[in-house]
């Protein structure tokens, strides 16, 4: 359940948590005509620090100029917005959820007429699939459910349509008693969880599908190929048949939720030997290193989030 905090951003103001409604004929409600973004900030030794808050914030301005949407704020004041939030709310860790959405005013389908309406709330939010995943991982099936095919919805786009496509391939799995459901593209090939890229290790090589393969353009996912490549690990982007997940020496998942988690079970068929492998161990311990301050950021993924930490 969502732990609620004191203040949301909205348009450029502060404004109560209860005081965050919408109407019930709103566009977006209607319609589903949201995008939106899934941030972490991480305390560290130095304070909260934000993971690659203006990458996310970036992604969230292309997905909404994919659906002719007119967000009036830039990268640089949606960033400070969250560093705000952190403040207010006094956050020493915490989940950011900005989100971009057509408001109230006509209620047909095409969209001109309504505003555009912009929050960004944070709160608590622990480990995704569970405390114990990051380390000894999770059972996972393919989804009956294809995910979203090329020049339907625009997989580029986070938006919150596509999420329907991600609710049936999670809702799936778990009546099923499996912690996540993969998504297959339209050609058969693997794709993408319900809310997590994906990676596969074969033979010390690391390979991941390609954004053709209707997979959102991950921030995380991002990260993790920087991280390998920094570390000597070869990545390639390909596309993935099916049966590869049954034979991989280790697959894993990654996202601003799932972080890097392991996963040990493919419809029931063990991979690799049935726990985190050395691939995924050393991912997670440089990214972790990054993330929780104990390690140089080299890459400049955080944004210092601490009233003491904010430049004049």
């Amino acid at each position: 359940m969502l732990k609620p905090t004191e203040k949301i951003w909205h348009n450029g103001r502060l404004i109560h948590w209860d005081d965050a409604r919408v109407h019930v004929l709103s566009h977006v409600i209607n319609y589903g005509s949201s995008v939106f973004e899934g941030i972490r900030c991480y305390s560290t030794p130095s304070g909260p620090a934000i993971f690659r808050a203006r990458e996310h914030a970036r992604r969230l301005l292309d997905s909404a100029k994919i659906y002719r949407m007119d967000v009036p704020y830039s990268i640089d004041e949606l960033t400070e917005a969250m560093r705000e939030l952190v403040q207010v709310n006094r956050m020493e860790s915490c989940y950011f959820r900005p989100i971009v959405m057509r408001g109230y005013g006509d209620v047909g389908v095409l969209p001109f007429h309504n505003p555009i309406e912009v929050y960004v709330a944070c709160w608590e939010w622990g480990k995704y699939l569970g405390e114990d995943a990051l380390a000894e991982g999770v059972d996972v099936c393919v989804s009956s459910w294809t995910r979203i095919a090329p020049n339907t919805l625009p997989a580029l786009a986070k938006a919150g349509a596509n999420y329907m496509n991600s609710q049936l391939i999670r809702m799936e799995a778990h009546m099923n008693g499996y912690s996540e459901g993969i998504g297959l593209d339209s050609n058969g090939y693997v794709s993408e969880g319900s809310g997590e890229n994906i990676f596969l290790v074969r033979d010390g090589k690391i390979l991941t599908p390609p954004l053709g393969a209707s997979v959102l353009p991950g921030i995380t996912r991002q990260s993790v190929i920087q991280l390998a490549e920094s570390l000597g690990i070869p990545v390639v982007e390909t596309i993935v048949p099916r049966e590869m997940l049954y034979i991989a020496d280790e697959v894993f998942f990654s996202g601003t939720a799932a972080e890097i988690t392991p996963i040990r079970t493919v419809d029931k068929i063990v991979v690799g030997n049935g726990s985190r492998g050395p691939v995924t161990e050393r991912l997670q311990r440089a990214f972790f290193g990054v993330i929780n301050g104990d390690a140089p950021d080299l890459f400049g993924w955080l944004t210092p989030a601490g009233a003491s930490q904010l430049v004049a």
